[in-house]
């Protein structure tokens, strides 16, 4: 990458060495501040007033509104007048005022259109004073040195807060007109590129996961044997079975039980280990075993007695924001030290033998998740009850032979997929890395733009 003729300290310890005739100045001379509307989301909507919200600003991937989202357009013209102050012009940018992860402390938008929308609840909106090309604003605003500067300032332990205050005395630095779009131009068709690999990839990525999904569906459901006898299941969703297979409900293979280990430390009770619900939510080959990173709380003698995690074990996550993730379970693979489950989790324990690697396809698979997300009930959390359980129906092959061969065949296929879809998340990282350096270096003035 080609560098200035000449650069000179820019007396800002972080920031470091700037081209010679690029100025750094506050953020407050840049831009003026105000706060966006005070009322929340929800009463908008109910009048009919829709703007861009701190929620919108989270969850973008570019940094521009996209005034084609019939969410954030207003639709009154009477709040129009009375309300001005919150209404965004095209170049104008909002910031979110909060953030549950400090990285996200300092995430914006900005307004690349003629469309009428306001800033809404939780935001602060920045007005650019003078006449600078603000899609070069919004790259240096999202550049990794700008981004460094809130993160070093910001407030908050698990909410992160950023104020108008604390956003006008952060720094920026500029170079000429001309040089602004020179960088953005090239920015644009640099970035635009990398998106491509990066949706393409993304989009590969996504097909083996689904071809990871709808492989354990039809071997659970099917078997091995290609001209093995069928019998309809009885049951819509899942079709025809191998003739030889049985159709249990889950009450049959063992207990499922609850637990009242909560995740405290109490005077009189023993520490042992927990395992939690984002041990099994979060899990993604579906298997539990030791490990010194369990929660540490406390235990009564009954709880030890009856709690107590075994190998063929199965946890089941029985509550969940949403339908489609419901259910998640995760198998005990050896015998846990000291270790039970928490009261967020069931537990399954067998009563009849069924082949140790089975149990992770038996229960993670459409077919379980189909009967779980119409079982479940609840408005704000979504939860599935012991009966749910109890009567969910299970697609069983008879053999520990014949559920052994699938397992094997499915953990050998399944950890394929996987090492493909890790590889190519690999790639996708990289991109997204090589996205920032790129836009950081070009905005700094770390490299010159032809």
């Amino acid at each position: 990458m080609i560098k200035y003729d000449k650069y000179k300290s820019s007396g800002i310890d972080w920031l470091g060495d700037i081209p010679n005739d690029w100025e750094e100045k506050r953020v407050k001379n840049v831009f003026s501040f105000s706060k966006g509307l005070t009322i929340t989301k929800k009463d908008l909507q109910d009048n009919g007033i829709y703007c861009v919200s701190y929620g919108e600003i989270h969850s973008k991937y570019s940094f521009e509104v996209n005034p084609d989202i019939p969410s954030l357009k207003c639709v009154d013209e009477n709040y129009l007048i009375t309300s001005n102050s919150s209404l965004l012009n095209r170049g104008d940018f909002v910031f979110s005022d909060t953030s549950e992860d400090i990285d996200g402390s300092g995430n914006f938008t900005y307004l690349n259109s003629d469309t009428r929308i306001f800033a809404g609840y939780h935001t602060i909106i920045a007005k650019p004073i003078n006449v600078y090309n603000f899609r070069y604003l919004a790259y240096l605003l999202d550049s990794l040195k700008f981004r460094h500067q809130i993160r070093s300032k910001v407030a908050g332990i698990k909410v992160f807060s950023i104020t108008q205050k604390l956003l006008k005395q952060l720094f920026v630095i500029l170079p000429s007109n001309n040089e602004q779009t020179q960088i953005v131009n090239f920015l644009d068709t640099k970035t635009q590129a990398i998106d491509k690999k990066i949706t393409l990839l993304t989009q590969k990525s996504n097909y083996y996961k689904e071809y990871r999904k709808s492989l354990i569906n039809e071997t659970v459901c099917k078997g091995l044997d290609k001209n093995v006898k069928l019998k309809d299941s009885g049951i819509d969703w899942i079709g025809q079975i191998p003739e030889h297979w049985d159709i249990v409900r889950l009450k049959s293979l063992g207990n499922i039980e609850t637990s009242s280990v909560n995740k405290k430390i109490e005077e009189n009770e023993g520490l042992i280990k927990l395992v939690n619900y984002t041990d099994v939510y979060g899990n993604s080959n579906k298997e539990i075993w030791n490990d010194d990173n369990y929660m540490v709380v406390s235990a009564n003698i009954k709880q030890l007695q009856s709690k107590l995690l075994k190998k063929g074990d199965v946890l089941f996550t029985p509550s969940s924001e949403t339908i489609e993730d419901i259910g998640v379970s995760a198998v005990v693979m050896e015998n846990l030290n000291n270790t039970l489950y928490s009261y967020h989790l069931l537990r399954l324990r067998f009563s009849k033998n069924v082949f140790l690697n089975f149990k992770k396809y038996l229960f993670n698979n459409d077919f379980v998740q189909n009967y779980f997300s119409k079982s479940a009930t609840g408005t704000t959390r979504k939860i599935l009850g012991l009966s749910t359980y109890n009567n969910l129906l299970v697609i069983m092959p008879p053999t520990l032979k014949e559920q052994e061969a699938i397992a094997t065949y499915l953990d050998q296929k399944t950890q394929t997929i996987d090492k493909i879809v890790f590889n190519i998340n690999t790639q996708i990282q990289t991109l997204k890395e090589l996205r920032k350096t790129l836009i950081n270096d070009a905005v700094t003035g770390k490299i010159k733009v032809n």
